[in-house]
């Protein structure tokens, strides 16, 4: 059964109890109102039937029963010793006689009882009394009486038109109840149209259209449509994770097949030749020599080069993994005069200037120094590949509680639409891999040192005319004690 069934049927059965229970109410109150004022007619009647004694023409003495004043009330006495029955005037006249119950009964039915005569109904009054006969009295008993043929009917028509009302107000009631529920509740059948559709399909952009008022039903379609916001949101994500994890196997295979082909190909000219026999070479020993040295010194800087490529995927596997480092306080001053001194013996074309590091003279920040300078060793090196010729430049300025390490450089610089990707993995500014070496993981390495120190990178290049890194790390305020 569905919810808007059952909550129609909850709804229709109280409403069936509550009009039940105001249908009884009703007809008690007409009934007890309208059979209560001829009940109290009857008893005071009751109270004021007297008989009165006459005589007949023919000598003999007559009771008569006087002191009925309503005109629609009737009243009899009947005397058991004497067999004698006296009823009101009207009642003679119109030849009623009510039936008599027996004497050993009678005090045990006294009281309201219904009766009938002729089908006519009437509401009757019965008491026992004692007949006054001269000195004593005869047990008798008195019986006034009241037509409700329209009462009655009038209870009958109220019963009918409750009955009929109620019923009538109940089918309606859960018509209506049924359609209104059936509208409440149809915004959920577009919940559930959606979810089925994202059971079905792969389309987490459709959205639940609710224009309704923002009740239960509205905070629910508003959840759920936030849910399947950050449900796209997750799988968009998603997507772009594996579009970057099948990039970097794909670049990661090229790198690695490259040096690999260059160590299986000297290798397999090694065996070969000296495999070979003497009476077969054609080389001399001293061309075999040549041809073996250079051969190991090809496996040697292929074997660097995988070295390197394997260091710096570990790092970046590091990072893909959430794993940090120890930080402390870090002076600055002496960890960049390091580096600008181990810098000036990397392989380079370019000049090397060192701008005055004296003001960092005292100024700290938190970080790890090992990672630190590996972050500006990967710029240094990546100015001095692309500066074939010009000047490559260390410095530092400060901005609000910042420091900037500044390296410039005056090389080839870069296209402004390519600044976007320089961080990504295995992305090259050149198009064709070989022109410069390396591997293109260098900066996306030093993005996530700068990234976990709290840091930014500020990019500013032309192409042509060069290319200044600003490495932005906040200060630390209360330099430690040394």
């Amino acid at each position: 059964m569905s919810i808007r069934l059952r909550l129609t049927a909850w709804y229709s059965g109280i409403l069936a109890v509550m009009l039940l229970a105001l249908s009884a109410a009703i007809y008690g109150f007409v009934y007890f109102n309208t059979y209560g004022d001829i009940k109290e007619r009857l008893k005071d009647q009751s109270n004021q039937v007297q008989l009165k004694p006459s005589w007949n023409i023919d000598g003999t003495l007559k009771l008569n029963l006087v002191g009925i004043q309503a005109q629609n009330l009737y009243a009899q006495i009947y005397v058991y010793d004497a067999k004698a029955l006296i009823p009101s005037i009207n009642m003679e006249s119109l030849g009623l006689k009510f039936k008599i119950p027996d004497q050993d009964v009678v005090k045990h039915q006294q009281g309201f009882i219904r009766t009938s005569y002729d089908g006519n109904p009437f509401l009757m009054y019965q008491i026992a009394v004692d007949v006054p006969n001269g000195q004593d009295t005869l047990p008798g008993v008195l019986q006034v009486a009241a037509y409700v043929g329209e009462q009655d009917r009038l209870m009958v028509n109220l019963k009918n038109i409750l009955m009929v009302g109620s019923f009538a107000t109940l089918i309606a009631a859960f018509t209506f109840g049924l359609f209104l529920a059936r509208k409440a509740m149809s915004p959920i059948g577009k919940v559930i149209e959606a979810a089925n559709g994202i059971q079905t399909g792969t389309d987490l952009s459709s959205r639940i259209v609710y224009d309704g008022p923002q009740d239960e039903i509205g905070r629910l379609i508003q959840t759920v449509n936030s849910m399947l916001g950050r449900m796209e949101g997750f799988y968009s994500e998603l997507e772009d994770s594996y579009a970057t994890q099948r990039r970097f196997v794909s670049d990661a295979s090229h790198e690695l097949r490259t040096p690999l082909t260059t160590i299986r190909g000297n290798i397999d000219l090694l065996q070969k030749v000296w495999e070979m026999e003497p009476t077969e070479s054609r080389m001399t020993e001293a061309e075999i020599r040549q041809l073996s040295i250079e051969s190991v010194k090809d496996i040697a800087d292929e074997s660097k080069r995988m070295s390197r490529l394997v260091a710096d995927m570990l790092s970046l596997a590091r990072a893909d993994t959430g794993r940090t480092f120890d930080i402390e306080p870090v002076a600055l001053e002496p960890m960049m005069t390091e580096v600008a001194r181990r810098a000036a013996f990397l392989p380079r074309q370019a000049e090397w200037s060192v701008g005055d590091l004296s003001h960092l003279n005292g100024k700290y920040i938190v970080g790890n120094k090992d990672y630190l300078q590996q972050m500006m060793f990967i710029f240094i090196d990546n100015a001095f590949k692309y500066t074939p010729s010009g000047e490559v430049t260390l410095d530092a300025v400060f901005y609000q509680n910042q420091v900037g390490i500044r390296i410039s450089d005056t090389g080839i610089g870069m296209d402004k639409d390519e600044v976007p990707h320089i961080f990504d993995r295995f992305y090259r500014a050149d198009e064709s891999r070989g022109i410069t070496e390396g591997i293109g993981l260098g900066l996306s390495i030093a993005k996530w040192i700068i990234d976990e120190h709290g840091g930014s990178v500020e990019v500013v290049t032309r192409q042509g005319e060069g290319t200044t890194f600003v490495i932005w790390l906040p200060l630390l305020f209360a330099p430690p004690l040394e």
